[in-house]
């Protein structure tokens, strides 16, 4: 049986998860957080927690150990077509006014960044849309860039396998299944996979939303950052959504989670929608 982490351990994880990741760890979320590192104890012999903290901060282990620390601690909701306002709002209104505004450098693609992506479905929903608009639009392959990134590495392996369980897809439209979902040959797998001409459009990177500077260009015409600023203290929010306004082009559009619907600060971008803002 293990034991539990004791006050001053619990304390010290949490401020080095706040001050490298933004996130913050209350006591409320304590009983969590043991949980989930007893997965992580399991996978290196390491027999209680107070000892998996003797060797993160006594022994040198925690930079080896910081990946695996967020992967075990950090939340990964997500779903296809979350939040679909945003999805009808990106279709009907973004992309009708970026392609309105794209005369000169037309062979460009329409470039999509999906920051806090989780394992995926966030950026292939992006895609599918997208793509769906551009064949639409014109013949030919869809000219699209989708980038996604997350901090967590166990949530990007599974988002560039692109392998999902069959259930996970419910809110998908039935097109779209047809045309960009690839069933398991065993049904009993009860699995699906994303179509290989969609995920060449769909790449991604781990990427630290702390970090001072994002090695992402510098001209997105959208991106969504959704339902992770509310893990944020509101100073981290504000600098955040600084460094991401750097990335998205006049004119491009940014989709926040619709439980972070205050934004202020000193920032280029004047609301539209409910949650959604664009760049002058």
């Amino acid at each position: 049986m293990f034991d539990q982490l004791s006050e001053r351990n619990y304390q010290r994880l949490a401020e080095v998860i706040h001050a490298h990741s933004g996130i913050r760890m209350p006591p409320a979320k304590r009983t969590m957080i043991e949980g989930r590192l007893r997965k992580r104890l399991r996978a290196l012999d390491v027999h209680s927690l107070d000892e998996y903290c003797r060797i993160l901060f006594d022994r040198d282990g925690l930079e080896g150990e910081f990946v695996h620390l967020i992967d075990a601690v950090t939340t990964n909701k997500t779903d296809f077509f979350r939040e679909p306002d945003h999805f009808r709002y990106l279709a009907e209104e973004a992309v009708p006014c970026l392609r309105a505004e794209r005369r000169a450098g037309a062979d460009r693609p329409l470039k999509a960044w999906s920051a806090a992506c989780s394992c995926g479905a966030e950026p292939y929903t992006l895609a599918m849309v997208l793509a769906e608009l551009e064949r639409g639009h014109h013949q030919g392959t869809p000219r699209i860039s989708i980038l996604g990134t997350d901090i967590c590495t166990q949530v990007l392996e599974q988002a560039v396998a692109a392998i999902y369980p069959a259930e996970m897809i419910a809110p998908v439209p039935a097109e779209m299944r047809r045309r960009y979902l690839l069933r398991a040959r065993d049904p009993e797998r009860r699995e699906v996979r994303i179509a290989p001409e969609l995920r060449r459009h769909v790449r991604f990177a781990r990427l630290n939303l702390m970090d001072a500077r994002y090695p992402v260009d510098q001209d997105m015409d959208v991106i969504f950052c959704r339902n992770i600023l509310i893990y944020f203290e509101k100073d981290t929010q504000q600098a955040v959504l600084k460094r991401l306004c750097r990335h998205l082009r006049p004119g491009g559009y940014l989709f926040l989670g619709h439980a972070e619907s205050m934004i202020g600060g000193d920032l280029p971008v004047k609301p539209v929608a409910a949650t959604v803002f664009r760049r002058g």
